[in-house]
């Protein structure tokens, strides 16, 4: 036992067990470096050699898989958060990506488990809190929108050595049912009537885009003239129109007392466009004939208002502007499309309900899969599920189904007929 008192020199990486004066057995494990280079040791004290030696090796474990937690301050859940989306997060990610994990931190994550220690969260913390956003309210893509943020979060304290696991990788989100509007294209019939209102409007080729070759909201508003070859009949895409974000311009001094947005003197903060994310989203798109001439008027109607606007005009290369050019806000976009469902007396949808009716009449002209998807803008890898999702079955396409099935097992009509009579006789 004296022996086992006594501390000897131990090789590099090795822990020190010993037995201390106050009855209990101590161990300094080496765990690495601490940020000024010198050596950080974890001490642990257990009542028995026994118990200490398993805390030890749990320890060691831990240290060589890369998953100990790093010396200094235990991390609490709402400081890891704020540093994560600000300074990991917020210079790699784009700015929409950036803008969800901002609003699911600072309104869900924090307010309800920030005072955890991220090392001590459990999954049962999350699950409690997601259930909390439901009752109150809620949708269940918030809930999943809260919990994919803690997930990429927490995934890269653990990188980093902060925690020893992933709580949010073990905890169970909401279920996500896929809501009845996701399945809600316009008919033709429905596309027809909203075409003949959108003839009488300013950039009416804006929402023909939309119907007719599914582009999506930011893709449309993106795109400049440099990307139109109206003589070869097809258009690039390369960059989305982003929503404008402000600050305020009128100082501290005399605060306009208003929200960013309405500021007068407002600022804005954010690029117009950035640069499609995907491969698949960098495409080119034939334009129908139709499409072609539309887009011909509509650069004759932009040049007659930028003469009359004169030095009023802001100039761009943006094919849809603003009445004095610059681009337009995807908010004024949203509303122009409700007042177009309005005027045109068809039920009310999602503006990115139209690109779910192109992805179904190119289906129905048997336009092939490839083809589609090149115009959709799908990668190769989520091709399929994104044509599950976005190619609808109409009712009349299930009747001419269910009548060649007829055809093929009893007949058609008049035979099935002939042969009911028959048994009818016998």
């Amino acid at each position: 036992m004296a022996e086992e008192k006594k501390r000897t020199r131990r090789a590099n990486g090795e822990s020190a067990i010993y037995l201390g004066q106050d009855g209990r057995w101590h161990a300094r494990v080496p765990m690495g470096y601490k940020d000024d280079g010198t050596p950080y040791r974890r001490h642990l004290t257990r009542p028995t050699r026994k118990e200490l030696v398993e805390e030890v090796r749990r320890l060691e474990k831990q240290r060589d898989e890369g998953s100990a937690r790093q010396p200094g301050k235990p991390w609490t859940v709402e400081k890891w958060l704020l540093h994560w989306v600000e300074d990991i997060a917020k210079p790699v990610v784009s700015e929409n990506t950036y803008d969800g994990y901002e609003v699911a931190v600072r309104v869900h994550l924090v307010p309800s488990v920030g005072k955890h220690r991220i090392d001590r969260l459990e999954p049962e913390h999350l699950e409690s809190l997601y259930r909390r956003m439901q009752s109150s309210g809620s949708k269940a893509a918030t809930a999943h929108q809260a919990h994919r943020t803690i997930r990429t979060a927490l995934g890269e304290a653990v990188r980093r050595g902060h925690a020893g696991k992933n709580a949010a990788a073990l905890a169970k989100p909401p279920r996500m049912e896929e809501e009845e509007t996701e399945v809600e294209p316009y008919s033709v019939e429905e596309v027809q009537r909203l075409l003949l209102q959108v003839n009488k409007r300013r950039n009416s080729a804006r929402w023909m885009l939309a119907l007719a070759l599914g582009l999506r909201q930011g893709e449309t508003l993106g795109l400049r003239w440099s990307d139109v070859d109206l003589d070869n009949e097809y258009l690039k895409l390369r960059r989305n129109r982003l929503r404008p974000r402000y600050e305020h311009g009128c100082g501290e001094a005399s605060p306009c007392e208003r929200k960013a947005g309405y500021c007068p003197e407002r600022v804005q903060v954010r690029r117009e466009t950035k640069n499609t994310k995907s491969r698949a989203g960098r495409r080119a798109v034939p334009l129908p004939g139709p499409l072609v001439a539309m887009l011909r008027s509509h650069a004759e109607e932009q040049a007659r208002e930028r003469g009359a606007a004169g030095d009023l005009w802001t100039e761009s290369d943006y094919v849809f502007t603003k009445p004095l050019g610059g681009p337009l806000s995807p908010n004024t976009d949203y509303h122009d499309w409700k007042r177009l469902l309005e005027d045109a007396k068809v039920r009310d949808g999602r503006l990115h309900d139209a690109r779910h009716t192109a992805a179904t009449v190119l289906m129905l002209l048997g336009i092939p899969d490839r083809v589609i998807d090149q115009i959709m803008g799908w990668e190769a890898g989520t091709s399929a599920r994104m044509r599950a999702r976005y190619l609808h079955v109409p009712d009349a396409m299930l009747k001419d189904v269910a009548r060649k099935i007829a055809e093929a097992i009893w007949g058609p009509p008049e035979t099935a007929s002939v042969d009911k009579d028959q048994n009818n006789e016998g």
